[in-house]
């Protein structure tokens, strides 16, 4: 079921045991497997066990996150999380959105990505909004085809040059609203704990653990 105009269903609790993370994204596996940490389920990444990437043809964040869902928990027989997520740019019209991956190319090239969106901005003039928020869908799904799914979402502002190591992504270039370091520069304890993959994370935990 797609994520547009989606019934309500009742909420599952999620048991203890394996847990499929329906990604071959190295920083977002990471990164959910230490929000996974303390509700006692045995993270198994997409790529572990050899699951084809699903292309993307939803049209939303939640869309793309269920059909990722949804084909791990199908092909592995266990519950599977999955997660879209992306940076929507106000001036942008709300670009790159669901498509913040594949503007990094086929390698997702993420410093191309960045430099595109900056180009883009440039190109509207020096005095063009550069408000942006990261959204994050996260689908979890049962192999009986059950589908649970939370949406974060996080507020800031684009910087240029790119700053920081840490995360990964579009991080380096974006700054929450009232910090002054990018998600590239602070704490991953810290982005783990005010990102828009915590918000939808918190909401996730709340209903089905």
């Amino acid at each position: 079921m797609s994520g547009e105009g989606r019934v309500p269903q009742a909420i599952r609790k999620l048991q203890p045991g394996r847990l499929v993370i329906a990604s071959h994204n190295e920083g977002k596996v990471r990164e959910i497997r230490a929000l996974l940490g303390p509700y006692g389920v045995e993270p198994v990444s997409a790529a572990e066990l050899d699951l084809p990437e699903p292309e993307e043809t939803g049209t939303s964040f939640v869309a793309n996150a269920e059909l990722k869902a949804l084909q791990a928990a199908d092909l592995s027989g266990l519950p599977a999380l999955s997660d879209d997520s992306g940076l929507c740019v106000e001036a942008l019209n709300g670009d790159p959105g669901i498509f913040s991956a594949r503007w990094g190319g086929s390698d997702r090239d993420f410093a191309r990505a960045m430099g595109l969106v900056e180009e883009k901005l440039a190109a509207l003039g020096p005095d063009t909004s550069r408000d942006a928020h990261f959204v994050c869908a996260l689908a979890l799904a049962w192999p009986d085809g059950h589908v649970e799914w939370f949406e974060g979402r996080v507020d800031g502002t684009l910087v240029w040059p790119p700053r920081g190591e840490r995360g990964f992504g579009y991080d380096p270039m974006f700054v929450r609203d009232g910090d002054s370091e990018t998600f590239g520069e602070i704490d991953p304890d810290l982005k783990h704990s005010i990102s828009h993959r915590a918000d939808a994370f918190r909401q996730l935990v709340a209903a089905v653990f």
